[in-house]
């Protein structure tokens, strides 16, 4: 007889190793509002929580007409539509892209993008250098299978660009690949082009490809400008991760694409091989979302993304403003995103040990709740969102100057 006498049933290591930073944090914090006081969370990165950012209509009535059409309810190729990728190629263009429609493959969310951009780079035993602070993402995909992180710092002296000779002393032989997030989550900042220039410029002398993930593009703050990776590089191989859930705020749509940059064609087909059989492991995207991404890109610049972009902007002037005038709080100024991240002069609150204390007591005591940056490895600082709406980012702010000056010690 084959098989087991007994019951073998155990989850497997690339389960065990599934750590979620922030989940693990935040599941361990003692969260106990004040009863008289109505939650106020600043702590959700997504834009749908309080209703005040839709997404366009334009993208409301085109995925109605695809359902309705009845032509998109059964498989697509697993890369996608071409139309769609075609969409995609020249939505790029703005950001001064040369794509083509076999460059782009579409994949369910922004975050299936990077899966597909580690999968395809890294080996088990190989290493990825990722931001500090930094999307906690990369870190659970990466050790779950075996990879290896390496964080490089980014200074908040100098709105969170990356330090360079930090960097570069990270690369060993088993170092495949570097992540730059631009705009970035947790941190809100947005790099200049000379600044995207240098980070190329390390890449280049150290022959590794950059994963840039871009999933905030064009949600930049007037006066400044977006730069994409791509834009700037003539000789580093790029893998570009972005979709809709931030542009058009529908997170819950699941549409993302991973695209190759290369032009010196130093993937080669082999690798364009792998990436596309990488797709087929989940038979690609929402085929109603892919069917709406040619007139739904077409129209990104817009009244919509102006108004939505302007809304968040106004937002990051009143909490830059405000928190900057509280007691043993340092914000950093934001330039892009959702996100603002705060200092903490801790020595000023003896009462906290470190800033997971801090934001759980700033919930006990104001029923406010930011992340603790330890959810980004950054402690001493906590992230808030900027999507809410003004007068409860107000509120909220009168609350957290309220429990500063309550626990502030000179």
């Amino acid at each position: 007889m084959n098989g087991f006498n007994e019951w073998r049933v155990t989850p497997s290591n690339t389960a065990k190793n599934t750590y979620n930073p922030i989940r693990a944090i935040v599941d361990g914090m003692k969260l106990t509002p004040n009863p008289e006081k109505a939650m106020i969370p600043l702590s959700i990165g997504d834009p749908t929580t309080f209703g005040n950012l839709p997404p366009p209509q334009i993208a409301v009535d085109s995925i109605i007409e695809g359902v309705q059409s009845k032509i998109f309810n059964g498989y697509a190729p697993s890369a996608g539509y071409k139309e769609s990728r075609e969409a995609v190629a020249q939505y790029l263009t703005k950001n001064g892209s040369r794509t083509k429609a076999e460059d782009v493959f579409l994949v369910s969310g922004c975050s299936s993008a990077i899966e597909h951009a580690i999968s395809v780079l890294l080996d088990p035993g190989d290493n990825i250098l990722i931001p500090r602070p930094g999307f906690s993402l990369y870190r659970t995909l990466c050790i779950s299978q075996g990879m290896q992180v390496k964080s490089y710092n980014c200074l908040p002296e100098r709105m969170w660009e990356v330090d360079l000779s930090h960097l570069e002393s990270l690369i060993d032989e088993r170092t495949k690949a570097i992540v730059v997030v631009n705009p970035s989550n947790p941190c809100g900042s947005n790099f200049t082009a000379d600044h995207v220039r240098d980070i190329i410029e390390v890449a280049k002398k150290n022959k590794l490809p950059i994963i840039a993930d871009e999933i905030y593009a064009g949600m930049t703050f007037k006066p400044l400008e977006f730069t994409s990776c791509c834009s700037q590089s003539e000789d580093v191989p790029i893998l570009t991760c972005g979709g809709i859930s931030k542009i058009f705020l529908v997170p819950g749509w699941r549409l993302g694409w991973v695209v190759m940059h290369d032009r010196k064609n130093i993937f080669g087909e082999e690798f364009r091989r792998g990436l596309m059989s990488l797709t087929q492991r989940t038979l690609g995207a929402c085929t109603i979302v892919q069917s709406i991404l040619p007139k739904l890109l077409e129209n990104a610049d817009n009244e919509y993304m102006d108004k939505a972009v302007g809304l968040i902007q106004s937002n990051a002037e009143i909490a830059f403003s405000r928190m900057s005038n509280m007691r043993g709080l340092k914000p950093v100024t934001p330039q892009a995103a959702f996100y603002m991240m705060v200092g903490i002069s801790l020595r000023n609150f003896p009462k906290f040990k470190n800033e997971v204390e801090f934001t759980e007591a700033m919930v006990s005591e104001q029923s406010v709740f930011c992340l603790p940056a330890s959810c980004f490895d950054y402690p001493g600082f906590f992230r808030i969102v900027l999507t809410v709406p003004e007068e409860k980012l107000k509120e909220a702010c009168d609350r957290m100057e309220e429990f500063c000056n309550a626990n502030y010690v000179p």
